[in-house]
């Protein structure tokens, strides 16, 4: 059954970069996929490894090349953390996870309610738009917004743990852009060191 849980406080108070390095805290085998700006630097930031994957372009993707990930990567979790302008510009993205029912795949949106790489414009999720509703409604097995760090931390603790479906949660963020931490932009460099961390021959 689908479960969606939001609440409605004044503002978000969480420090995104103390919110993905909390969420990343126990991370273990998961592979993760970054949409455009920010998510890419928070996972930097976090730590650069071999089974990070950041994509500096394909806004409104990370969702769906998470998804082609987990789906040929049926025995890891795969995780796309995006941002609420790139979820917002992919919402048939969720569509289409909820349609093929990846048991291994999540989602986690880091909303600051900003598009903050265009100019830190409201967004329509500061107007009412509720992404994990949208989630719970398209049929993701669970779909939760996320207003604290114990939240956060417990997310941490069951992101590896077996699940019925996708599951998508949103981190309500302070609307603020902290300073870059770049990761590499040579697209190649970072498809081989994936591919070498799953075993595959580098091309």
């Amino acid at each position: 059954m689908t479960t969606a849980m939001t609440t409605s406080p004044q503002s978000a108070t969480l420090a995104r970069r103390e919110a993905v390095a909390t969420l990343l805290s126990r991370r273990s085998n998961l592979l993760v996929v970054t949409g455009l700006g920010s998510p890419s630097y928070d996972l930097h930031a976090a730590g650069d490894r071999d089974d990070n994957y950041y994509l500096w372009g394909a806004m409104g993707g990370a969702a769906l090349v998470a998804l082609g990930l987990a789906q040929a990567q049926p025995a890891k979790t795969v995780m796309a953390l995006t941002g609420d302008g790139e979820a917002l510009m992919g919402l048939g993205g969720l569509a289409s996870i909820a349609i093929a029912k990846p048991l291994n795949l999540v989602v986690v949106v880091i909303d600051n309610q900003h598009f903050g790489e265009t100019g830190m414009q409201a967004s329509h999720t500061g107007l009412g738009i509720d992404l994990a509703a949208i989630a719970a409604a398209a049929g993701f097995a669970e779909a939760r917004t996320l207003w604290t760090m114990e939240e956060v931390g417990k997310l941490a603790e069951t992101l590896n743990a077996p699940a019925q479906g996708p599951r998508l949660y949103v981190i309500k963020v302070e609307p603020n852009n902290p300073p870059r931490s770049l990761p590499p932009r040579d697209a190649v460099h970072v498809k081989n060191r994936l591919r070498a961390h799953l075993g595959f021959p580098v091309r």
